[in-house]
């Protein structure tokens, strides 16, 4: 396995027909496929999704995100009648008590400009308070509600723009146990359970624990960097109930399993790992209390030492980005590569709204 400072981006590249783009969800969401991938042996089993009670062992730890897609696009004018769209990522600290916000910016405003909503009109106003580069800004809510009411308003879910069918229930953009608002995207490996199957996890013996870290520009943004030794990635907002991770560590003494449910919820793992073993370089997390808090922008990539997750679930992802990265660094990279060419030749279906897959 190549470390991942020797990788560059052209080798997170894959051919994928546009038609395996998956358009729509699975209908029911445990129908989906799922790619069971043995990592020791090279063997790959093609399976259904309803099938991951029996797939895992009694005693194993699924971990899941709990976040919650909140309606994060909407649209404004300039004074000068320009259309701008407005992604809110995430809300930032602000000393002086006013509500800011990183967001990304489809247009071209200018500091200092406020921007009207187009469907609200002067009811919610936008300061453009610092560009932030590539898009980004950071903003001031001049409205009259928090953000996150007046989206509620005026907001809609923000699909990824290679879907292109329209959503009939939106509903179907969240997971079954989304609970926490704060996120631009899904955390899409979620989206193929079923309160039906987390019925039959149980009676076999697997325990389901929940993190959340709110999806943003960390996860979602494509590689820019030329070496993935020079790229970083953008910080995303995580916490954990100290029971939950009292738990984790318990469970990690007693060698049972830990599942990570996706790319996010194995973020929050190896970085909490790290924090509680010592280590800095993933960012500090607020350690204590009844609840475990921070920002990571921990990059797993080829050659990451992984401590917690012993198997992965996760959605067959886009080229260029950390999230294949993360896949590469637990499978392997020349492994990767030849489960993405199986799930094109078995035509199982990509991105957000495909099948998935499990590496154990």
């Amino acid at each position: 396995m190549r470390a991942g400072a020797s990788l560059r981006l052209t080798d997170l590249d894959y051919d994928l027909p546009e038609d395996l783009i998956a358009q729509t969800p699975a209908e029911p969401r445990d129908s989906s496929r799922l790619l069971v991938v043995h990592r020791e042996t090279g063997e790959l089993e093609d399976r259904v999704f309803s099938d991951l009670p029996a797939l895992l062992r009694t005693g194993d730890v699924l971990v899941r995100n709990d976040t919650r897609v909140f309606p994060a696009r909407s649209f404004f004018r300039r004074v000068t009648g320009g259309r701008i769209e407005v992604l809110f990522l995430t809300r930032l600290t602000d000393p002086h008590g006013s509500e800011r916000w990183e967001v990304l910016l489809r247009g071209r405003p200018r500091l200092g400009e406020v921007l009207e909503s187009e469907v609200l009109g002067p009811g919610w106003p936008l300061l453009c308070v610092e560009p932030l580069g590539d898009g980004r800004w950071v903003v001031e809510n001049l409205g009259p509600r928090p953000v996150l009411a007046m989206l509620e308003d005026a907001g809609v879910t923000p699909l990824p723009p290679y879907i292109t069918a329209p959503l009939a229930d939106g509903e179907r953009y969240q997971t079954t146990y989304a609970r926490a608002p704060g996120s631009a995207a899904a955390p899409t490996a979620g989206l193929h359970f079923t309160p039906e199957l987390d019925s039959r996890l149980a009676d076999a013996g697997v325990t389901v624990e929940h993190v959340t870290l709110h999806v943003g520009l960390g996860t979602f943004k494509p590689l820019q960097a030329e070496s993935l030794g020079e790229q970083t990635l953008h910080s995303e907002t995580f916490s954990v109930e100290a029971a939950v991770w009292a738990r984790l560590t318990e469970a990690r003494r007693d060698g049972r399993r830990i599942v990570a449910v996706g790319t996010t919820s194995m973020r929050v793992l190896e970085h909490l790992a790290r924090e509680a073993d010592g280590g800095r370089g993933a960012g500090a997390a607020a350690l204590g209390g009844d609840v475990i808090g921070g920002d990571t922008r921990l990059f797993i990539r080829p050659g990451f030492a992984f401590r917690v997750a012993g198997a992965l679930v996760t959605n067959f992802h886009l080229p260029r980005t950390s999230l294949l990265a993360l896949v590469m660094a637990f499978c392997g990279v020349d492994e990767t590569r030849e489960i993405y060419r199986h799930a094109v030749r078995e035509r199982y279906r990509f991105y957000s709204f495909g099948d998935a897959m499990l590496a154990v």
